[in-house]
């Protein structure tokens, strides 16, 4: 098998949803689009063509998602055009920089990691100039 992408989806765990929308939604300078079922509340991440991208939502659901700075999957989310954009923003908004904007290669771009309001790490990733 071959994928196209090999991520479809993503969740990150939110606590108390209200306060992990409004960390994102600043850093990444987005409006999220909220939905509601069955006990589950979640915050999509805007997608220009969600049939053929790679899609995910903060989600609060009790007894699901449990929030892990240390352990698990990490996500690295784009911040294209430069991870430092998105870095500058993180701690205004509640979050902290773990690992700074940090080349992986001139071929592979530059990486951060952070901690959000939720207590995630979570990542960011912004592939180099000359591929956008």
């Amino acid at each position: 098998m071959i994928f196209k992408n090999a991520i479809s989806w993503f969740e990150i765990p939110a606590a108390d949803i209200d306060r992990a929308q409004t960390f994102y939604e600043r850093i990444f300078d987005i409006k999220m689009d909220r939905i509601e079922f069955e006990g589950t509340t979640m915050c999509m991440f805007p997608l220009e063509d969600p049939m053929n991208g790679v899609g995910g939502a903060l989600c609060q659901v009790s007894d699901f998602h449990q929030p892990s700075a240390n352990s698990g999957t990490m996500i690295y989310l784009n911040a294209n055009p430069d991870v430092q954009i998105v870095a500058d923003r993180i701690e205004a908004a509640g979050g902290t920089i773990i690992v700074p904007k940090t080349e992986i290669s001139p071929e592979y771009g530059y990486m951060a990691v952070f901690l959000d309001t939720e207590g995630n790490r979570v990542a960011l990733h912004s592939v180099p100039e000359k591929y956008l």
